[in-house]
């Protein structure tokens, strides 16, 4: 069962990694829209609807302060503006504005809450969407493996050009002010194993950790319903023997 958020402010919900978090969806309300069709994806395979729109930055901007104004007066607290929502934020024509209204909403309304974007790291080729990554307080960018034949059978990204290498340079740009998000899986699409846990995906990952040097990793599993069924979810013990190697080379990282 696919999940969509039929709000541009939903929540606030405890995350997992994240804390008291108030979603924003810069996506339609009533369709995934994605440059990847991950196999794990909580929002499922894109179903396309006739007319679906993204909202504005205008509209945006009013539900935020709606949303915050209303928790507010019910006097709850704040840890983070999470972007996610139903795909990738950073497609968003005015993501860039809406990040500006953002971090001013959240000065004058919640000043210590922070901001995270959960992007799949496709966009960042554009230098508004890299600058406006720079500006946000986690910018929390995806690579589910460091081998493009692997990424692209568990990311099916839209691209027919995507690869690793690419990602790697661009993601290098950041100059480690990034956290990079690995989901470790087992399990079949179309007749193909798909598995980013061998000795040999984990080395190629830790090289291309190593290269990009984030602040922070965070791993995690599957969790939720997924548009593929069978894919096995790994323990916590799994996924912290599995990112050992990152610590070896003083990388903090966070199972989830």
């Amino acid at each position: 069962m696919s999940i969509l958020f039929d709000q541009i402010a939903y929540g606030p919900v405890h995350s997992r990694r994240l804390g008291i978090s108030l979603g924003v969806n810069l996506l339609p309300t009533n369709q995934k829209m994605c440059s990847f069709e991950c196999i794990y994806c909580e929002c499922g395979f894109t179903n396309r609807v006739l007319g679906a729109k993204m909202p504005t930055r205008q509209q945006v901007k009013e539900a935020l302060e709606a949303k915050l104004n209303e928790m507010k007066a019910q006097g709850m607290n704040l840890d983070v503006f999470t972007f996610a929502g139903n795909g990738e934020p950073t497609m968003h024509p005015e993501f860039a504005g809406i990040i500006d209204d953002t971090i001013e909403i959240r000065n004058r309304m919640y000043p210590t809450a922070k901001i995270s974007v959960l992007s799949n790291a496709t966009m960042i080729g554009r230098e508004e969407v890299f600058n406006a990554l720079l500006k946000v307080d986690n910018n929390i960018l995806k690579l589910d493996s460091g081998i493009t034949a692997t990424a692209r059978l568990i990311d099916l990204p839209n691209s027919p050009s995507y690869s690793v290498e690419k990602q790697i340079e661009l993601l290098k740009r950041f100059n480690g002010n990034v956290v990079l998000q690995t989901i470790f899986l087992r399990g079949m699409y179309n007749g193909q194993v798909v598995d980013n846990t061998t000795p040999e995906e984990v080395a190629a990952w830790t090289e291309a950790v190593r290269q990009i040097r984030p602040k922070q990793v965070m791993v995690y599993q599957v969790d939720r319903d997924t548009p593929v069924p069978g894919l096995e979810k790994l323990t916590n013990e799994e996924l912290t023997r599995l990112s050992q190697p990152v610590r070896d080379l003083g990388i903090p990282v966070l199972v989830a």
